[in-house]
């Protein structure tokens, strides 16, 4: 989930959720803060169980990826080989027995930009890095990227807008050509969305003016086991505590990792 500061979203319901959540793994993004102070912010869920594995951006009050687990990880990275972004806060993967889940946060970027070059530039060295990926590996955050007009409500008003370039959707496409499958679309092949980003400008959100960049990416070895995928959007404009929703992806038993309950959910989001 893009939580749009951690700290602020803790007061606002976060807390109540992940006391209440299925999840075994919740994958958060933008949390904007340090380690201590997400720590901080968390301190409830944490005392309550939960394991936080963070990777605090070097920008104040931007980026910051995380990782909440129902048990701590075997092992944790932060980063994924790059020099220019390893500090960034923007990639964050744990191990759990087989399994390998990662925290992404792609930047926003603005077209003609700077911001749009450095969003190039971490898209390249990214994509290089989930290609050499193999075996159980699932890797959930915000993309800032709509792959096709299916999944934002204006496309044609947005085709020169980032997060909806020809350049960053073709990208996309070359990480699903080399394996990667889109659950959450794989599951529902035949509907707009499900958006998961609406904007706080105008009456966007209660008019469901939509985006889908938040998604959850898994290799082959994992994807025939993911068996139900959802939004779980607000119920109301007043109800949210982020621009974003949650997308929440449920597996079947896997080989190789052991857990308490009969599915492994990997989540981020808000319940209404």
């Amino acid at each position: 989930m893009n939580v749009n500061g951690v700290r602020a979203a803790s007061t606002k319901g976060m807390l109540a959720w992940l006391a209440a959540t299925e999840a075994d793994i919740v994958c958060l993004q933008e949390t904007r803060a340090t380690d201590a102070q997400t720590a901080a912010a968390l301190a409830p869920a944490l005392d309550a169980g939960w394991v936080l594995s963070h990777a605090e951006p070097e920008s104040k009050g931007r980026a910051g990826v995380g990782i909440l687990s129902r048990r701590a990880p075997d092992a944790v990275r932060i980063g994924f080989g790059s020099t220019e972004f390893a500090e960034a806060g923007r990639y964050i993967e744990a191990d759990f027995d087989d399994i390998t889940a990662a925290s992404v946060y792609v930047h926003s970027g603005e077209e003609n930009t700077p911001k749009q070059d450095e969003k190039y530039r971490f898209m390249a060295e990214l994509g290089a890095y989930l290609k050499s990926r193999t075996g159980e590996f699932v890797v959930s955050g915000d993309w800032n990227i709509a792959p096709a007009e299916v999944d934002l409500k204006n496309w044609k008003g947005n085709q020169k807008s980032a997060g909806f370039l020809p350049e960053e959707r073709a990208w996309i496409a070359e990480l699903l050509a080399a394996g990667y499958v889109d659950v959450v679309r794989a599951l529902h092949p035949d509907v707009a969305g499900p958006y998961s980003w609406w904007s706080y400008r105008g009456r966007a959100f209660d008019n469901d003016s939509g985006w889908r960049i938040d998604a959850v990416y898994t290799t082959q070895d994992i994807a025939p086991y993911a068996v139900a995928a959802r939004v779980e959007r607000a119920a109301s404009y007043d109800l949210r505590w982020s621009d974003h929703a949650p997308v929440t992806v449920e597996f079947s038993e896997i080989p190789g990792f052991t857990r308490s309950r009969p599915e492994l959910v990997v989540s981020g989001g808000q319940i209404p």
